[in-house]
């Protein structure tokens, strides 16, 4: 009879174990990011609220393309009916007021995750994401503000895959994307805290990968108000008139940098302004 080694056996077995201890902690991962989480809104504070000043645009890296559709962004755009009622994009909700509620469905006969719901109470921001293994749809397929997501755990992070976003903002400012833009996002739960970190990529306006991170308390209210908007003409217009500037027409781009005794180069973004040797060649 043919002898098995107990190395073998003890190998097997450690296999065994070790994969049922990952299938208990992708499980036990999956339901530990239900719940409401709050922002902790402790990153990149300028951003929070009333929002970032005209011009600055310091670490970002645009391109010059997308420079120049900063340059022409009027925040008077706001109070036009169309854009009044916006959602903030997936690519940027998780930088708003409101944290992500996060639910499961289940296939009711397996009860198998089929996806994750993630709600914002502002402008009612609702994403899905498939965790069931599907494709994302063809390049023709529609664009929403949420984008199409598809998810997989990796260990006990959440990675999420996110494309067919509508054009949208990576900042407030007017620093905006197309809607060839994608994202990539890692969520990570450690106690009460949840870290969300994402990536995203757009060869229109984007010279490399932007990164960002949020963080999340978990919340105790269950209870989510409803957030109805109705669009109003807050400004008499001629019929077609939308607020813009023309190129080097902007008046207000310099207002940041001398506010702050800056330089102006600095302030106008490229991935060069993040880096510390941007900051030595500057005079002082």
């Amino acid at each position: 009879m043919k002898r098995i080694s107990r190395f073998a056996v003890s190998g097997a077995l450690t296999v065994v174990t070790a994969l049922a201890v990952a299938a208990t902690a992708s499980a036990q991962s999956q339901q530990t990011l239900v719940g409401n989480w709050a922002p902790i809104m402790h990153e990149d504070q300028t951003e929070r609220g009333a929002g970032p000043d005209v011009g600055d645009w310091a670490g970002l890296p645009i391109t010059e393309a997308g420079r120049l559709r900063a340059e022409a962004w009027d925040a008077a755009l706001l109070t036009v009916p169309e854009h009044q009622c916006k959602p903030h994009p997936s690519i940027y909700g998780y930088r708003g007021i409101g944290g992500p509620r996060i639910g499961r469905i289940e296939d009711p006969n397996t009860f198998a995750v089929v996806a994750l719901t993630m709600h914002i109470p502002w402008m009612e921001q609702r994403r899905t994401i498939w965790m069931d293994g599907r494709e994302h749809p063809p390049e023709f397929a529609p664009h929403t503000w949420q984008g199409f997501s598809t998810g997989k755990w990796e260990g006990d992070v959440l990675v999420v895959d996110t494309t067919h976003l509508k054009a949208g903002w990576v900042r407030r400012n007017g620093v905006v994307t197309t809607d060839q833009v994608t994202m990539r996002e890692y969520f990570f739960r450690h106690g009460d805290i949840m870290t969300h970190t994402y990536v995203i990529s757009d060869p229109a306006y984007l010279s490399e990968p932007l990164i960002k991170t949020n963080g999340f308390r978990l919340a105790g209210n269950d209870n989510l108000a409803p957030y109805p908007c109705q669009a109003v003409i807050e400004v008499d217009r001629a019929k077609g008139e939308i607020p813009h500037h023309l190129p080097g027409q902007n008046p207000y781009l310099t207002e940041y940098a001398n506010r702050h005794k800056l330089p102006v180069v600095a302030t106008r973004g490229g991935a060069e302004t993040a880096l510390p040797e941007f900051a030595r060649s500057m005079p002082a």
